[in-house]
């Protein structure tokens, strides 16, 4: 059903009680020897594997550059018994040679529930490592760089869902995972795009708001009899795209195959031959192979998925989100190092926040 958009609010919210937490972390855990960054014999062979992932993505003359850093990250890691989470927005050095889980924010999501190690070192932006911490208090949680923002988290604060349940009482109110923590502990269950029509159609009622992204809200109207309200937010990524770009594509070359994300314009999404989560965009590759495939959505995942399907031609219409970008190899061996940038959550905020991921996280599939 059509999409009803409310305005959003201007300002940008504090990021809940995260704050830089290096002095606590780097107190309980002790400090260590910055290890040296050369590029050894011993480095050369211990990441010769990692290197295979990637030769077709990093030109050889560049590996001597990286590969001394992601030797010492996945070293210290050890040390510091560091999990480290990567979204699939990562760059392929960070995503193929130091992450022990890479993903979507859903599967990075249930997998933060299931390490043992103490540390969760999150490679994402600032909500993912927010939603980490929240699934898993007693761990100390790491961000890279505490900057590593996104736009739709940005666009909605908690005083404005308290608002939208002020005006609309008895509606349900859905929140996308990319949200501060302190609104997902206004809101009733949270969603991700992988499965956000099924958390729409699970409450059982006929209308419910789907915030903050207006192009996702919409695109999931349009495959459920719901009534799905929405906030003006968008992702500053997603949203640059445009059908016409698509269609000039096409008109280039008939043959590409084009695979969209939710988050772009409905008539973006319109014009492509698939469109879902990064996860399926990534098996929908997997499984069937094209010749020659153009992804609609950040442009590192390409580079991640193309190192791992060098038979298939990707070509790349590159919007690069520059808060993922923020996190690099050499920031996030600082963040081991130094125990730098603790993300800590109020725990009364993480209490309420926790009961809206964790009801999506038990749906039944």
């Amino acid at each position: 059903m059509a999409t009803t958009l409310i305005s959003t609010h201007a300002g940008a919210e504090a990021r809940c009680d995260a704050r830089r937490g290096a002095a606590l972390a780097l107190d309980r855990f002790g400090a260590v020897e910055r290890p040296e960054l050369a590029y050894t014999p011993e480095v050369a062979r211990e990441t010769a594997p990692v290197y295979e992932k990637v030769r077709h993505i990093i030109p050889p003359i560049e590996w001597p550059a990286l590969a001394p850093t992601i030797h010492a990250i996945n070293r210290l890691k050890k040390e510091r018994n560091a999990v480290i989470l990567a979204h699939n927005y990562m760059t392929p050095e960070i995503f193929h040679g130091v992450a022990d889980v890479v993903g979507d924010s859903l599967q990075l999501a249930i997998e933060a529930t299931r390490t043992d190690a103490e540390v969760i070192v999150q490679c994402g932006v600032h909500f993912m490592a927010e939603t980490s911490k929240i699934l898993n208090p007693s761990k100390t949680v790491l961000i890279p760089d505490m900057r590593a923002g996104c736009s739709l988290a940005e666009s909605v604060t908690a005083a404005d869902v308290r608002g939208l349940r002020e005006r609309n009482p008895g509606v349900p109110i859905i929140t996308y995972v990319n949200t501060s923590a302190a609104v997902k502990a206004e809101c009733d269950i949270c969603c991700t795009s992988s499965n956000a029509v099924q958390v729409v159609e699970s409450l059982g009622v006929d209308r419910v708001f789907l915030i903050p992204d207006k192009y996702l809200a919409a695109n999931v109207a349009r495959q459920t009899s719901v009534e799905v309200l929405t906030w003006d937010g968008a992702c500053e990524v997603h949203e640059r795209f445009t059908a016409q770009e698509l269609r000039d594509y096409r008109r280039i070359d008939p043959d590409v195959k084009i695979i969209a994300h939710p988050e772009c314009p409905p008539e973006v999404v319109a014009e492509a031959d698939f469109a879902g989560s990064t996860a399926h965009m990534i098996n929908w590759v997997k499984t069937r192979r094209p010749a020659k495939v153009m992804m609609i959505t950040e442009c590192s995942m390409a580079d991640n998925v193309a190192s791992e399907t060098p038979e298939v031609e990707y070509i790349r219409p590159c919007n690069l989100c520059p808060h993922m970008k923020r996190i690099t190899l050499s920031k996030i061996l600082d963040a081991l190092v130094e125990m730098k940038e603790e993300v800590l959550v109020d725990p009364d905020i993480a209490a309420r926040a926790r009961t809206a991921v964790e009801r999506m996280i038990n749906l039944k599939s």
